[in-house]
């Protein structure tokens, strides 16, 4: 697989394969954590294709997710990028609590314990998981510093930001990579955030690109998700919700078929076309979908391509909130 470089760091870019892998599904999220020893295959997969880039967060279980990845990963002789996040509030029995936490303490603490959990000696991207609106951004970018002076951590990343919380702390540490949800049903980024992330030299690693699973066509308004599942609480994934935004997959199977393709791989293809900075985290539990999102980055688009899918979606109205009202109120605005 080709690689792109995230950020403008010219004394230590950070080279990553064009997809990447989100793993937080492994362990948490879309119903009860996998298998061990399936994850780990399914991982070193991932390498043996081509991914060099895998999200991870210590809120992902909490701790568990992270924890798979160090097993996983941590005597693979490849140069690999591996992503975690801070800023959330966890009990010692790794219990997620209320509020935000993002004190440079916490901070520090954080780094040495996914550290250990990853088996790392450093952590290639360390993003702020969300803004937290009770510690100034310049102490959350020199905290990150601090920690890059130290060695323990390579690049520094903000997670659903806002445009000017990106310019306060670009201002202080420079930030390689901003994490926010992106995809051809959620295209807010391109308003404001993408021309500011070009203008700063900052890569964008887009979440949930395909719609956590919806812009696959594998799911539709019959479909019933496990009761742990976070999807049972998204507006935009009511049954009344999916059965009007199927009118979105449906024009995306027809135009890649058109291609020979799947829907996922088209809808990845336009991400990937968009920016040469752009690097998805589709994540999967499966070899079969990993090998197939995997077929999207020899995916070439042009510029009539581009514009035909875009004015066939821009005509679908997409029907339901991406959040629920509880996680809508952690993104910056």
């Amino acid at each position: 697989m080709h690689t792109r470089t995230l950020g403008n760091n010219g004394t230590d870019p950070l080279v990553v394969s064009a997809l990447g892998l989100g793993c937080m599904g492994m362990s948490f999220g879309y119903g009860p954590p996998r298998e061990q020893r399936e994850m780990i295959a399914l991982l070193r997969a991932a390498v043996d294709r081509g991914i060099t880039f895998f999200d991870t967060a210590e809120v992902y279980g909490p701790w568990t997710n992270e924890t798979l990845l160090g097993e996983a990963l941590a005597l693979v002789r490849e140069p690999l990028v591996i992503a975690t996040k801070f800023g959330f509030r966890i009990d010692a029995q790794g219990r997620r609590q209320e509020g935000l936490d993002s004190t440079p303490q916490h901070i520090r603490a954080v780094a040495e314990a996914s550290l250990r959990r990853l088996k790392r000696e450093t952590l290639d991207l360390f993003y702020q998981h969300r803004v937290d609106p009770k510690v100034p951004i310049e102490e959350v970018a020199g905290a990150v510093q601090d920690l890059i002076r130290a060695g323990k951590v390579r690049h520094f990343g903000l997670s659903e930001a806002s445009v000017a919380t990106v310019r306060r702390a670009h201002a202080v540490q420079p930030v390689t990579a901003l994490q926010s949800e992106y995809s051809l049903w959620w295209r807010e980024p391109e308003r404001e955030m993408l021309p500011t992330l070009q203008s700063l030299g900052i890569g964008f690693v887009p979440f949930s690109p395909l719609g956590r699973g919806f812009l696959t066509g594998k799911i539709d308004e019959h479909t019933a998700f496990d009761a742990t599942d976070m999807r049972n609480t998204v507006p935009r994934f009511s049954a009344e919700a999916r059965r009007a935004n199927r009118a979105l997959t449906e024009l995306l199977g027809t135009m890649a078929a058109r291609k020979g393709l799947t829907p996922a791989q088209l809808a990845l293809a336009w991400l990937l076309a968009k920016r040469p900075w752009i690097v998805p985290i589709p994540g999967t539990t499966r070899l079969e979908r990993l090998e197939e999102n995997i077929g999207a980055a020899a995916v070439s688009l042009d510029a009539t391509e581009l514009k035909q899918i875009e004015e066939a979606a821009e005509r679908i109205p997409v029907h339901g909130e991406r959040y629920s009202q509880q996680m809508a109120r952690l993104v910056d605005r």
